[in-house]
């Protein structure tokens, strides 16, 4: 006899077995799947293709800087470029009556360096009369002739080569490159100096300090045209250009409008 329970049993049977396939299915779908998400590597390596160029961009554009300041001829420096330095220093600080007060008399300028003199025969041709000056000066606490330069290292070059001017005259260096200012003090107050070679920013502070008058300065040099590794001259500098005009507006501007002072551009 036919049992209804066989039936059920076979019903049971089938609605079992026909989810087995899309089981199947559903475990191939995400092998499919991983193999497509593997490509997706390959973006990595774009970005830093992109960082390189972007770099050696940069760095080629620094050397064309460097390239147009070498090979740029050099321009000797004039008293033109010293007033415009001045009123572009000044211009929004002052008024107009300051400003008048502040201009160079084109009388208290030297000759300018034409880039053909060496440092020795450009001083003899300004000063002359460096013999007779230096034999009649006797003033302590002063120089007869104030050289300014952007580093103690360009200093010392100057005091080389200024050999053959000087003669028996006695230079003092006025930079702040292992020298203590205490000590400059002490030789230019048990001393008469003629000469002296510094930065701008430590003869400001001997002159605030009363460590050397300039009452007896007869002439003020500007290394005006040498430039340092970087292709700078000393008023490309902020610093010393700062310090520069600071010295300058400290009494010299004054003597120079009084015709006590020459200025001079190497």
């Amino acid at each position: 006899m036919f049992d209804p329970s066989d039936d059920e049993e076979m019903e049971k049977s089938t609605n079992t077995s026909k989810p087995v396939q899309p089981e199947s299915d559903s475990e191939s779908k995400p092998a499919t799947s991983k193999k497509r998400k593997q490509p997706a590597e390959c973006f990595l390596t774009c970005p830093e293709e992109k960082e390189e160029n972007t770099v050696k961009v940069k760095r080629r554009r620094k050397k064309k800087i460097s390239d147009i300041l070498a090979k740029s001829s050099p321009k000797p420096g004039i008293p033109e470029d010293l007033q415009k330095l001045l009123n572009q220093h000044f211009g929004t600080k002052r008024s107009v009556i300051e400003l008048e007060e502040l201009k160079l008399p084109d009388s208290c300028f030297l000759p300018a360096n034409d880039l053909t003199h060496s440092f020795s025969s450009y001083l003899k041709e300004i000063c002359p009369k460096w013999a007779k000056l230096r034999k009649n000066h006797k003033e302590k606490k002063s120089v007869l002739m104030l050289i300014i330069c952007s580093s103690a290292l360009r200093c010392l070059e100057l005091i080389k080569s200024v050999t053959a001017f000087k003669g028996d005259c006695k230079v003092i260096k006025l930079f702040a490159k292992h020298i203590k200012i205490k000590e400059q003090m002490h030789m230019l107050e048990n001393g008469v100096t003629h000469l002296g070679v510094g930065t701008p920013g430590r003869i400001k502070a001997l002159v605030k300090q009363d460590g050397l008058s300039l009452n007896s300065l007869k002439y003020l040099i500007l290394d005006w045209n040498w430039r340092d590794q970087k292709l700078r001259r000393m008023i490309d500098i902020p610093e010393i250009r700062k310090e520069a005009i600071d010295l300058l507006e400290m009494g010299i501007i004054k003597l120079c409008r009084d015709d006590s002072v020459k200025l001079g551009l190497f």
